[in-house]
């Protein structure tokens, strides 16, 4: 709704003649569709983190201690497709994550079996 916002903002600037007005309208239009998109991906961003930090958590718990170091190399990305591993296949696809160095979210989702839900997600 705010894009189709800021069109028509533009439409009607350009058909007024390019005038104050016309240009308060289309400034104003482009400051709440950025203002939405910035609140959007700082919520996503904070929530990311806020996975990191569970994860480690849970890693510490499920982890061999060899492979709990290892939790450093993995990106936010690995960390954030790898929750939806069960306990039981973690340990093996974080190895192979870090091995084959995977960094897409779909392709490490991809090689889950036991899919852990994420009814949380914002």
């Amino acid at each position: 709704m705010l894009i189709i916002h800021f069109g028509w903002s533009i439409y009607r600037w350009i058909a007024a003649g390019f005038s104050i007005g016309g240009l308060e309208w289309v400034l104003t239009s482009a400051a709440l569709f950025f203002g939405a998109l910035y609140g959007r991906i700082f919520a996503l961003s904070v929530q990311d983190r806020v996975i990191r930090l569970e994860e480690r958590l849970r890693y510490e718990q499920v982890l061999p201690e060899e492979l709990g170091w290892r939790v450093d190399e993995l990106t936010v990305d690995q960390f954030v497709s790898l929750r939806f591993a069960s306990d039981e296949e973690l340990e093996k696809l974080m190895q192979k994550v870090l091995h084959d160095k995977l960094t897409k979210r779909k392709a490490i989702k991809e090689l889950i079996k036991n899919w852990r839900p994420d009814s949380l997600r914002a």
